[in-house]
């Protein structure tokens, strides 16, 4: 069974989702047999690639509210993270761009697969969100890309070019595609999709139900059979 995951490495949601996709992962009996393939989506094209200004602030003028009601908010979403087992500096973030982040995101699954792939995601996370890094900073995506293994040669010789860009493209089209106008989306065989970072029962649900549609079970009619023969004979 296949999930993939539309995400952006600057969308706290994302992170939230993630975890909840996990654990909802860690009490499946198939989880063995579930392949998790990470997306990419852009929140914001007209992200600066070396963000400056902080997210809440940009944030506040994307949405016609004041600073203080955007840090309120942001608050929330660090307090409900916290329950999650997640730090995140949200008052601390700059608004930057994740095209190139995206990229080495396929870098990452062409290279070691989606296990690779799911680290990767796992260590932008922790950069933008734990340590409050710019993730549009080729430093930053270098460290966080060398730390999970990649080649800093590979990865640098990457960032300096175009590659995977389209792939990044494709992955926005589909999403669109599919109607997603926001993140994290995930979809499962591509046939289940689900929208926002769902409580860790709705995941646990919803592979159930795609696990048991995938793999029918045969259910029999009747009693014993008298009338058969099996390996120590036929019934008389």
């Amino acid at each position: 069974m296949q999930i993939e995951v539309w995400s952006d490495v600057v969308c706290p949601w994302c992170f939230v989702g993630k975890r909840r996709l996990e654990a909802a992962l860690d009490t499946f009996e198939h989880a063995g047999d579930v392949e998790v393939v990470f997306r990419s989506f852009e929140l914001d094209p007209s992200a600066p690639q070396h963000g400056h200004e902080l997210t809440s602030v940009a944030l506040a003028r994307k949405l016609g509210r004041s600073e203080d009601e955007t840090r309120q908010m942001q608050q929330q979403l660090i307090d409900l993270a916290a329950s999650e087992g997640l730090e995140m500096r949200l008052h601390d973030n700059v608004h930057t761009n994740t095209v190139d982040a995206h990229r080495l995101l396929h870098l990452a699954r062409e290279t070691g697969g989606t296990a690779l792939q799911r680290q990767l995601a796992e260590s932008l996370f922790a950069a933008y969100f734990t340590r409050a890094e710019d993730v549009g900073d080729h430093e930053v995506l270098t460290a966080a890309a060398v730390a999970v293994g990649l080649d800093e040669a590979r990865v640098r010789e990457v960032l300096a070019s175009q590659e995977y860009a389209e792939d990044f493209a494709a992955d926005v089209a589909q999403a669109r595609a599919y109607g997603a106008t926001g993140v994290p989306f995930f979809v499962v065989d591509r046939k289940y999709g689900v929208s926002g970072a769902q409580p860790v029962e709705v995941f646990g649900q919803l592979l159930d139900q795609a696990w048991s549609e995938s793999h029918p079970t045969l259910q029999t009619v009747g009693g014993d059979a008298d009338g058969a023969c099996g390996p120590d004979g036929c019934a008389i």
